[in-house]
């Protein structure tokens, strides 16, 4: 008997949900990077400046806050918002509380230019979910499901 080519429960790639989110996950990066070319932004920096400038409204940010709400690697925001500062699209001040910490603020530049931006990426994101229309809510319930399960991952592996 021929042995499989790979030791796998599967028939093939198309069953699994992993690879598919792969793919998936590739094309969407792909026209997302499209779309904010325009804005000189790369994706990474277009997701760390809209969530700067959502939730400065309500807190004082650090650069381990953007790292925990974006879910990006501290290292990488890291050079993500040296990159948003040397554009001037914010700006790093003394944190109110914490004389060891720096406070994250969004430039008006860098304001005006997630307003910008923001429309565009949620139209990317409605021409590529599209074919799921009618399933949205429940995709995105889906999807809260997954993070909410990778961060308690994360958490118990402190």
């Amino acid at each position: 008997m021929k042995q499989p080519p790979l030791p796998t429960r599967l028939s093939g790639p198309a069953e699994s949900p992993g690879f598919l989110l792969w793919k998936i996950s590739n094309a969407w990066q792909r026209q997302q990077r499209a779309a904010l070319q325009p804005f000189g932004l790369t994706h990474s920096q277009f997701v760390v400046l809209a969530t700067a400038t959502w939730f400065s409204a309500s807190e004082t940010l650090t650069q381990a806050r953007i790292s925990q709400l974006t879910g990006i690697d501290p290292m990488t925001t890291s050079q993500v918002l040296r990159a948003l500062e040397a554009a001037r699209l914010i700006q790093r001040v003394d944190h109110p509380t914490d004389p060891r910490a720096k406070s994250i603020t969004v430039t008006k530049a860098g304001r005006d230019l997630a307003r910008e931006a923001v429309p565009v990426v949620e139209d990317v994101d409605a021409a590529f979910f599209e074919p799921l229309a009618s399933d949205t809510k429940r995709l995105v319930a889906m999807f809260q499901a997954l993070v909410q399960g990778t961060e308690r991952t994360e958490d118990d592996a402190k």
